[in-house]
């Protein structure tokens, strides 16, 4: 139960994301969006530590996954914030709908999981199908939207190799320490990229939705949203986990569409539909059968 109201927040959580996301850069620049985005969010897991008086492991198997989990915090949302610059908030959730499949294959590859089994096969390229026909309803490729295209694949291969990494060291530490110890490696990053690109300058307007945004992605998306991502990383497969992208593109849309007037059509409805398909696929057509073949025998 514990594991399923916690997929369920990060669904919500990453639903709403992406539109933050998009707002937090606007003004201030999209590095100082992400570098205190990350500066809340670490000082708040890190007085979390202190009150729970729960310590960080040092041995080798913590560190390397420290390492992991900064390839995601600083790797991944680096990409996706600068991304964010030159498409709309949903094709941010849409681009990373595609993780699952990349997940699967490093997975496959990595961790010996049966993640390419037939049905799941199918399911990823009902998904990816989905996405397309989304994708496609409002593309127009020019320079700067292949920019924004190319920077959300970064990010889902930063992302998907991150999460199997995690899972190939198997340290079994809790998501909040996870978060915790990638942090310790991530915002020294940001900190020195901020510095170099910014001289380390505030921003001369911060207006209340970028303030408000930038506050939630923090305390939210970062804190909670990052624990529970960790959390359910270790008690699920790394492909179930990525499927978490074939949902939240869903709402993303819709938010985008209701709060930033993004385009929303009947090829949106459409792909919506087939990327719920390729989940119900996905999550039930092997425990289905499976079930089918136990009361048989």
């Amino acid at each position: 139960m514990k594991v399923a109201l916690a997929y369920i927040t990060i669904i919500l959580i990453w639903s709403t994301t992406p539109l933050a996301i998009k707002w937090s850069g606007e003004g201030p620049g999209f590095i100082f969006g992400v570098a205190a985005r990350m500066a809340i969010g670490a000082s708040l897991i890190w007085i979390f530590q202190l009150l729970f008086r729960k310590r960080l492991p040092w041995h080798k198997k913590a560190l390397q996954t420290y390492l992991a989990v900064a390839l995601q915090i600083y790797g991944a949302m680096m990409a996706v914030y600068w991304a964010a610059q030159f498409i709309p908030s949903g094709w941010l959730s849409v681009i990373f709908g595609l993780s699952p499949f990349v997940t699967a294959f490093l997975a496959a590859i990595f961790l010996k999981e049966r993640s390419l089994t037939i049905s799941k096969l199918l399911s990823y390229i009902l998904g990816i199908s989905g996405l397309a026909v989304i994708f496609s309803s409002a593309l127009q490729i020019d320079i700067t939207a292949a920019q924004g295209i190319i920077g959300v694949l970064t990010a889902v291969f930063l992302q998907s190799a991150s999460a199997v990494w995690v899972k190939r060291i198997k340290a079994g530490l809790g998501g909040l320490t996870q978060v915790a110890g990638g942090l310790l490696f991530a915002l020294p990053a940001y900190l020195i990229t901020w510095y170099f690109t910014s001289e380390g300058l505030w921003p001369e307007h911060l207006s209340n939705r970028n303030l408000y945004s930038i506050i939630y992605l923090g305390t939210i998306a970062t804190t909670i949203g990052f624990s529970l991502y960790y959390y359910i990383l270790l008690h699920l497969s790394a492909t179930s986990v990525a499927m978490l992208t074939l949902v939240s593109p869903v709402l993303a849309l819709y938010l985008g569409h209701t709060l930033n007037h993004e385009p929303l059509s009947l090829k949106i409805a459409t792909g919506t539909a087939l990327i719920l398909s390729a989940l119900l696929l996905h999550e039930y057509f092997d425990r289905f059968f499976l079930k089918r073949s136990r009361n048989k025998r």
